[in-house]
């Protein structure tokens, strides 16, 4: 890392794509068992999703895990349970109608998405990983999409997620959301 203030490595969060871990299901289960303590009240499910749940690919090493709630209008009175967990409350943070909770500042370790049951974006995000897992070789395609643009965008983490999109709105052509 550069010892120059104005690097790229001092105030970028940097896109880092890795080998399948297989401690990322445990990281996720651990996870799991913290936040559905948190939410018990208005808690339905919860899911490993992203890339981190898909073996075989390669990933960043963030575990993406989707809540399903009751009503998401009450998910902001948990905000100071997440922050003791070490989360950071970002709102709808681009989605309507989601909360977004990140873990580890630059160095992300978890994301945790929520919605409320019945929301369209939780069969979305099971079909792309259902989908990916059932096909080995699209999934390959998609792990080196992006280990290409992690090395082309290694400081730029919106112009890594713009040069997903046309290959995740295929699949979800293809699953009909």
């Amino acid at each position: 890392m550069s010892n120059n203030p104005e690097s790229p490595e001092k105030n970028k969060r940097i896109v880092e794509i890795i080998p399948y871990n297989p401690n990322w299901g445990r990281k996720f289960k651990e996870e799991a068992i913290k936040i559905k303590k948190i939410f018990k009240e208005i808690f339905v499910d919860i899911h490993h999703i992203g890339s981190t749940a898909v073996p075989t690919i390669k990933a960043k090493p963030i575990i993406d895990i989707m809540v399903e709630v009751k009503d998401i209008n009450k998910v902001d009175s948990y905000n100071k349970q997440m922050e003791e967990l070490g989360y950071e409350a970002l709102g709808e943070y681009g989605i309507p109608k989601r909360r977004f909770f990140q873990k580890g500042g630059r160095r992300r370790t978890h994301h945790v998405h929520i919605f409320e049951k019945e929301s369209p974006q939780i069969k979305r995000h099971i079909d792309f990983r259902d989908y990916l897992i059932s096909h080995p070789t699209i999934a390959g395609e998609y792990s080196r999409i992006k280990e290409k643009l992690a090395k082309k965008y290694r400081y730029d983490i919106d112009k890594y997620q713009e040069g997903k999109e046309s290959f995740i709105k295929k699949i979800d052509k293809i699953l009909g959301n």
